[in-house]
């Protein structure tokens, strides 16, 4: 198992990865969500200049954002300043496209968003389209050192529905999702695996990393606790918004968690002021990285155990071990308050004991 952190974008990140990467984190992956965080690609830089070892990845660039050569060549370049360190993300979009009231970017748009950004990325010409125009396209410079295509770039595609899921397993070098629960991740690595047999793959394993958060519980601490719901509040309240858009990320939630939505529908959601065809610009404000005031109600114990990884040191690692098994190769935990604190205290009593 290999540990990583999560960051909604933000130019300060690399302070807490130049600690992370002696502390045995191995991975960065950065939020692409252009309405609400900073610019993932001028925070990667930054991340790469200060680090030495940690890898640093998209989590997740979308396509509807950049046209492909410009995600090509912005990865490519953070493969310039971070030689074999870098990873391009991508994914159909969550709030990098809900704030800005628009669906998920179509999988069929995505088939041809990868397959020309690898291209691109082994130095090869690819055929560009825009409207009826078509042009065949490369690269230019290869060797003067604004990009390095020498290091090779894996390609990982963040997938919860079945149809997703497939599809990474057919396409991607690697596949990202949100589950924490073993027995939904067994059956969404299946359909996983129905992609790469398809592709001509075989059974080929694809490396799988779960983006999540988590809080080591001192002795006699409960799962809302102020410490705690601080920490991973604004990520385990991700849930409820989920439920909100009806997004695949919600696909898999407990019973339980649809029960506390109906709650938040009513008591929270209800007394927005937003006009509803706007509603989702209210909907989203502090996604991932702040509870808006009143919502801390319902960061519950369910919520907080069901939706990340919290609980004593033991409990923590056993869940991982279960993860493991069925397929789970990386977990990344988010990191937004308490940075250093989270990853002393996680190196600690996890990583050190895994």
């Amino acid at each position: 198992m290999e540990f990583g952190l999560s960051y909604p974008a933000k130019p300060d990140a690399w302070k807490d990865l130049v600690l992370a990467e002696d502390r045995g984190f191995t991975h960065c992956w950065f939020y692409d969500s252009q309405m609400i965080y900073s610019d993932v690609y001028a925070c990667m830089a930054l991340a790469a200049d200060k680090t030495k070892r940690i890898k640093l990845a998209t989590g997740v660039a979308i396509p509807s954002n950049r046209i492909a050569p410009v995600t090509a060549h912005s990865i490519a370049t953070i493969n310039q300043l971070a030689p074999g360190r870098a990873v391009l993300g991508l994914g159909t979009g969550f709030t990098g496209r809900n704030t800005m009231g628009l669906p998920p970017v179509p999988l069929d748009t995505m088939r041809d968003y990868i397959a020309m950004c690898r291209t691109l990325l082994r130095g090869e010409e690819v055929l560009y389209r825009e409207g009826k125009r078509e042009r065949w396209i490369r690269f230019l410079h290869q060797e003067h050192g604004y990009i390095n295509l020498k290091d090779p770039i894996p390609i990982y595609m963040a997938a919860n529905g079945p149809k997703a899921l497939e599809l990474a397993g057919e396409l991607g070098d690697g596949v990202m999702t949100t589950l924490t629960d073993p027995e939904s991740m067994k059956k969404h690595l299946a359909t996983v695996a129905k992609g790469t047999e398809k592709a001509g793959r075989g059974n080929q394993k694809l490396p799988v990393v779960m983006l999540s958060t988590g809080c080591v519980l001192r002795p006699g601490e409960s799962a809302t606790a102020p410490r705690v719901v601080n920490r991973i509040g604004p990520f385990a309240m991700v849930a409820l918004h989920a439920l909100w858009e009806r997004s695949a990320v919600a696909s898999d939630l407990p019973p339980v968690l649809r029960d506390l939505y109906d709650r938040y529908e009513k008591e929270y959601i209800s007394t927005m002021k937003t006009p509803k065809d706007r509603l989702y610009l209210e909907m989203h404000e502090g996604h991932l990285i702040y509870l808006r005031p009143g919502e801390e109600k319902f960061v519950t114990e369910p919520l907080v155990r069901g939706f990340s990884l919290t609980g004593s040191g033991e409990e923590i690692i056993a869940r991982l071990k279960a993860l493991e098994a069925v397929g789970v190769t990386q977990v990344a935990i988010q990191v937004v308050n308490d940075g250093p604190d989270m990853i002393e205290e996680f190196s600690r009593e996890v990583i050190a004991k895994y």
